[in-house]
């Protein structure tokens, strides 16, 4: 207001018509109306004109807005919002980059959190934490101290679905895992979340705040120098595994889930790739190619997925009892660790089963073919 009456008092004077220009922008808009109350004294009568100096500092620093036409200091949280998206998926899609899902994370929560604290600060919500006495509590150097991502999914009034708050909710329990200590390689297991993470991103920036603000037209295909050969194949799906606790993480996460929810491309958005030939020269082929879930094709790819995605795990009984079902009855629980000890099974280096909490271990199917092998 106080750049206002300066514009209204300071020569070269503007009009009603020039001021608006300076003040409207889609995120907010000013009308006719409200310029004439302020030079009429019917509002803001108490505010005093800006000095000359602040005059000339509004107007140098003008239009002060980024490409979407949002204003760098009034809409900040939303351009924040949209550049941590985007710095999360380009350190993602960096080639060179081998941190790549724990950088995801951790920004692609910022963006999340700055989303939602843009919602709340539009619609009139406070989003501070308060004591028992309603009073906003502060850090140790003063500032407020507002919702974190969690606090912002559990209000009542939260815009989210739910299925794209689990996946959320997903996110942050493997981040508070691997903000406390190093992780191995995991961006092959959780890179379904990841995707599903940006798309539920674009789609709610742009149901909140409108579609000129998505990222859809921001970012490709991330494109590679070669194909993926069989030997890569083999060594990822080797190594396809999560950590033990981040593993744990995550199986006690879903393992209240509904299956709805696991299968809802809003949590977990999963892409098979499939080289193709186009039948007729000089026919473009596309790099990206959609199949209908419910056909025959798509049907197959699914087949595929799981069957090389799942990774079964099995308990002692259950390999004992696999085993007597294959005509091996006298294998028993007392066998069993006899020849686990022996072949030093439980080393990490063999691959052969991982230990998800202390004195919790589960067997791969590399194991059951030892054990078949030695039993042969």
């Amino acid at each position: 207001m106080a750049i206002v009456k300066a514009m209204i008092a300071t020569p070269p004077r503007k009009n009603d018509q020039d001021i608006l220009a300076y003040f409207t922008r889609p995120t907010r808009s000013i009308n006719h109306a409200r310029i004439k109350d302020i030079r009429d004294g019917r509002t803001h009568a108490n505010v005093q004109p800006a000095t000359n100096t602040e005059l000339i500092q509004f107007l140098q620093a003008w239009p002060n807005v980024d490409g979407c036409g949002l204003h760098v200091i009034g809409d900040e949280l939303l351009i924040k919002a949209r550049e941590a998206m985007l710095q999360a998926v380009q350190g993602f899609n960096n080639p060179r980059a081998l941190f790549k899902s724990e950088i995801y994370i951790v920004t692609a929560v910022i963006a999340w959190t700055y989303l939602l604290h843009a919602f709340y600060k539009r619609s009139g919500t406070d989003y501070r934490h308060k004591n028992r006495e309603g009073e906003p509590l502060r850090t140790k150097h003063g500032a407020d101290k507002h919702w974190e991502l969690e606090a912002c999914l559990n209000h009542a009034t939260c815009p989210i679905d739910d299925v794209t708050k689990a996946n959320l909710r997903f996110l942050i329990e493997i981040r508070h895992e691997i903000e406390h200590q190093m992780t191995k390689r995991i961006d092959d297991t959780i890179s379904s979340k990841l995707q599903a993470c940006s798309l539920d991103f674009n789609t709610a920036i742009k149901t909140l705040f409108g579609t000129e603000y998505g990222l859809d037209r921001e970012l490709g295909v991330a494109l590679q120098f070669s194909g993926i050969q069989r030997t890569q194949r083999d060594q990822l799906l080797r190594e396809l595994d999560l950590p033990p606790n981040l593993l744990s993480a995550h199986l006690a996460f879903e393992n209240d889930l509904p299956d709805e929810v696991i299968k809802d491309p809003k949590y977990a958005y999963r892409v098979a790739y499939v080289e193709r030939s186009v039948n007729s020269r000089g026919k473009a082929d596309q790099v990206i190619e959609f199949i209908r879930p419910d056909s025959a094709e798509g049907l197959e790819v699914a087949r595929v997925l799981l069957k090389e995605a799942e990774r079964t795990k099995y308990k002692p009984t259950d390999i004992v009892r696999l085993m007597q079902e294959e005509g091996h009855a006298d294998f028993s629980l007392h066998r069993h660790p006899l020849m686990w000890k022996e072949a030093d099974a439980k080393n990490p280096a063999h691959a052969f089963g991982v230990e998800l909490r202390p004195g919790d271990w589960y067997w791969y199917d590399k194991w059951v073919d030892h054990v078949r092998a030695r039993l042969a």
